[in-house]
């Protein structure tokens, strides 16, 4: 009886290691504790930049270009269909409890992860469409898959230039750099942040305003303004704007070696794949930011501030 005791609690302190649970004081709620039943399936997660390679894998098995296509069918028909049979997720924790997962180094671990593997990606079809004999529209749709994962990857840099840690911030700029956008970062952080839902603000879509004239606003005011708040804070430490030390140009550089090398080895066709990579990893964050915060207008305070 005692050695099934041990056994039964050694497995107990085993589960709480692997899936703890996690607890704090809510000034509303009292003690509230929160245990993250899908801990082990967002790793999963980690792998969906890899998804093109399934429909690559297809194509050399099969020889039939269409399978190129088939993260187009997972994620526009294969996801909506998923979401819809499986419901709202009800398990959010606590907002109580989120500084204690925030800092569990599993998940800041999964977003490190993911960094590498969208220069695996864009790379692997870079060299698909580069030594394959493919007709147009599959170029264009590979392309097109491509730029899809790297939207996904300016979500990750999104959430990796929110952290505090020079790791994190470093790693935001390794991924804005797979699409070309590598001034995301400070623009989103110090411009988007202090203007948002202001005339001021070109990530806030405005009443009446179509998501097309909307991109063609968002899409040069946001390089705009991420160069003057660079060169802004360059200035106030006494360096010039072109140097070093300019984060949007750090970011950049990394763009033009990725992007310039495989430029370099497979022609000026690769010119016109990054182009439509590049564009359509834009419409993914344009789109987000058109439907997040479309007509919404913050009232100006007394003093002229916008109110929080």
């Amino acid at each position: 009886a005692i050695s099934n005791a041990t056994q039964t609690q050694t497995q107990t302190q085993d589960q709480a290691m692997l899936n703890p649970t996690y607890s704090a004081d809510d000034p509303v709620l009292g003690r509230v504790s929160f245990r993250d039943r899908k801990r082990w399936l967002w790793a999963l997660s980690v792998a969906y930049p890899l998804v093109p390679f399934l429909g690559i894998a297809g194509h050399f098995f099969s020889g039939h270009a269409l399978w190129l296509l088939l993260p187009l069918l997972t994620g526009y028909v294969g996801g909506p269909l998923l979401d819809a049979w499986m419901g709202e997720d009800q398990s959010n924790p606590p907002e109580a409890v989120v500084p204690q997962l925030e800092a569990d180094r599993y998940y800041r671990w999964l977003t490190y992860a993911v960094v590498p593997l969208h220069f695996l990606t864009l790379i692997g079809c870079a060299l698909w469409v580069g030594t394959q004999d493919l007709p147009a529209w599959a170029f264009v749709g590979l392309a097109y898959v491509a730029g899809v994962t790297s939207g996904l990857g300016i979500n990750t840099g999104h959430e990796l230039g929110h952290k505090h840690t020079a790791l994190e911030q470093w790693l935001a700029k390794l991924v804005l750099a797979v699409p070309a956008y590598g001034h995301f970062r400070v623009e989103h952080n110090r411009g988007h942040h202090r203007f948002v839902a202001t005339p001021e603000d070109h990530a806030s879509a405005r009443m009446g305003e179509s998501i097309y004239r909307f991109a063609l606003r968002e899409l040069p005011g946001g390089i705009r303004r991420a160069w003057a708040l660079e060169a802004e804070r360059l200035h106030k430490l006494g360096k010039p704007t072109f140097s070093t030390h300019n984060e949007l140009l750090q970011s950049y550089a990394v763009t033009l070696l990725l992007q310039g090398t495989l430029i370099a080895f497979f022609g000026w066709p690769m010119v016109l794949f990054l182009a439509i990579h590049n564009v359509v990893a834009w419409w993914q964050l344009t789109s987000a930011n058109y439907v997040e915060h479309y007509g919404l207008l913050r009232l100006k305070a007394p003093d002229g501030s916008y109110e929080r």
